[in-house]
């Protein structure tokens, strides 16, 4: 049986001293089970207080470099998140793909330079509206899917976590029906078998993102290839926070 993932995504959100709080609150509440993966992505300059300080929470990266070192000003490096025994590192976001000219290619590169430290990446796919709206949302996902793998061995294809999170859905209250989610999903899915075999395809972690509440956690993760969700604002409020994880 697969792992369940929740990852909250904290964005540009919270400062160091507002995200110890959150922990502090949180981190002994979340019921004990070994079956899920709680985590949260934090903002850089609260990683090193934030790895300290959780006890039962995983604390995720929002992004890294692919180089190691080097005249990169402003970027963070994998030894740096090493350093701080970072395990986590969400890449390929839609955001940093929009707004900061991330490519398939450059993610792909992230993922092959955290796959041989020894790091999971959390590898984010998904479609605009227009793509959505011109039902071309298998052949994108499918394409960001092939790109985001090349050269992935099998072995380490099965450590990643794709996260399918359709841009229409991020931060707007719309949300895609947990039928349309598990289609993805699912197809997400069928390009890995696709690329490697079915066993892979089995054991790799998928989640869904795009306005996941505590309202609707339960519904979606009851979708057959639904193994989680990488959640945004609903992750930022302790209480609604503890709702998606502690969910019923």
């Amino acid at each position: 049986m697969r792992k369940q993932i929740i990852i909250g995504n904290w964005k540009m959100y919270k400062t160091n001293s507002e995200a110890l709080n959150f922990i502090k609150e949180v981190d002994s509440k979340i019921v004990k089970n070994s079956n899920l993966i709680a985590g949260i992505g934090v903002p850089f300059t609260a990683l090193s207080d934030a790895k300290k300080a959780a006890k039962n929470l995983v604390i995720a990266a929002e992004n890294v470099h692919f180089e190691k070192e080097g005249a990169y000003t402003g970027e963070i490096s994998i030894p740096m998140l090493k350093d701080l025994n970072v395990e986590y590192v969400i890449i390929g976001h839609s955001e940093r793909r929009e707004m900061f000219n991330e490519t398939d290619e450059t993610v792909n590169k992230k993922a092959l330079a955290l796959l041989a430290n020894n790091m999971i990446p959390v590898l984010c796919c998904g479609e605009s509206l227009e793509i959505f709206e011109a039902k071309k949302t298998k052949e994108w996902v499918e394409n960001q899917i092939t790109k985001g793998f090349n050269q992935i061995s099998a072995a380490d294809a099965k450590k990643v976590v794709i996260a399918y999170e359709p841009i229409w859905a991020i931060g707007t209250g719309k949300v895609a029906t947990p039928e349309i989610a598990q289609e993805i999903c699912k197809i997400v899915r069928e390009k890995i078998a696709s690329l490697y075999n079915q066993d892979v395809a089995n054991e790799i972690l998928i989640q869904y993102g795009g306005s996941v509440k505590p309202e609707n956690i339960k519904e979606i993760l009851n979708q057959a290839d639904i193994d989680g969700a990488l959640v945004g604002g609903a992750s930022l409020i302790p209480d609604s926070y503890l709702g998606l994880v502690n969910f019923k």
